[in-house]
């Protein structure tokens, strides 16, 4: 898929790096940027992704999605490891970081701005003023790092807590530190909002000093992945449309919910999932 040209302005606009995921069927479409856009799409929001992509797959799958993709040698590749010790991440190649510059000016205010890293990009994206957008961040890729055989490991981001609060709202999962509840607090006082998913138990709102829990739909899983990017993409939709963190929280959870009953890019909502768990918070 190919950038469109004349771009045109966008309502959703994620910035972060494409992931190609190593399957045993073969490389596939993953990272953020794909199902976070996707949801958006399926919000029925004009979306933009700017994101470093070598072309190791199609993207075809992000039809209606326009894409500023710089050309790369290697797109960020990761692939995961089933041993009897668990699952092993591993990274194989990590695209070039991405700042404010690669962003088209046509989308620089966009409603909102969503900031999703996989593998350390974008930081500088952060320190740049959005003033017309509602700015999300998922930090999950700079809170990982990796060894030099590329196995992941939960990283540390020691500009964390002055960073955070540079966000409107951020969404991290609570895998993303480990479990650490002291980091949490300490980043819920720094965040002006922060949103903790933690699997089919739900989530987490801090807002104004609150807390409040969502629960999860409790529906089979079949496949997790994806579901946290969804979710911020859920929430930072909701939040922007009606200024209501306990309402967008409500509406996010129980549609990442429906996501996990499906494997990968098709676990994105359907229009039927996305008016059920609009009505269930009204």
């Amino acid at each position: 898929m190919k950038d469109v040209v004349p771009l045109q302005p966008v309502d959703y606009l994620v910035i972060g790096n494409l992931s190609c995921d190593l399957t045993p069927s073969g490389p596939r479409l993953g990272g953020t940027a794909a199902y976070s856009a996707l949801t958006g799409i399926a919000l029925g929001l004009r979306v933009g992704v700017v994101t470093n992509w070598a072309g190791e797959v199609s993207l075809d799958v992000l039809d209606g999605i326009q894409v500023r993709s710089l050309a790369v040698e290697h797109s960020t590749t990761f692939e995961n490891v089933y041993t009897p010790e668990g699952r092993h991440q591993i990274i194989h190649h990590n695209a070039p970081d991405l700042n404010y510059e690669n962003i088209p000016k046509i989308w620089r205010e966009a409603p909102i701005v969503h900031i999703g890293p996989i593998a350390g990009e974008g930081k500088s994206v952060l320190d740049r003023k959005f003033p017309a957008s509602m700015l999300g961040l998922t930090p999950q890729g700079w809170l990982r790092t990796w060894d030099g055989d590329g196995r992941v490991h939960i990283g540390t981001w020691p500009e964390a807590l002055h960073e955070l609060s540079k966000a409107d709202v951020t969404v991290l999962s609570i895998e993303d530190v480990g479990g650490d509840e002291q980091q949490i607090e300490m980043m819920a006082n720094s965040c002006r909002v922060l949103v903790v998913t933690e699997g089919s138990a739900g989530s987490r709102l801090f807002w104004n000093g609150d807390l409040r829990r969502f629960h999860a739909l409790q529906l089979e899983e079949v496949d997790p992945t994806g579901a946290g990017d969804i979710y911020a993409a859920a929430f930072f939709w909701r939040f922007s449309t009606t200024h209501d963190p306990w309402a967008a929280a409500r509406f996010a959870t129980h549609l990442a919910s429906f996501s996990v009953t499906r494997r990968g890019l098709e676990s994105i909502p359907t229009r039927e999932e996305i008016q059920t768990c609009l009505v269930e918070v009204m």
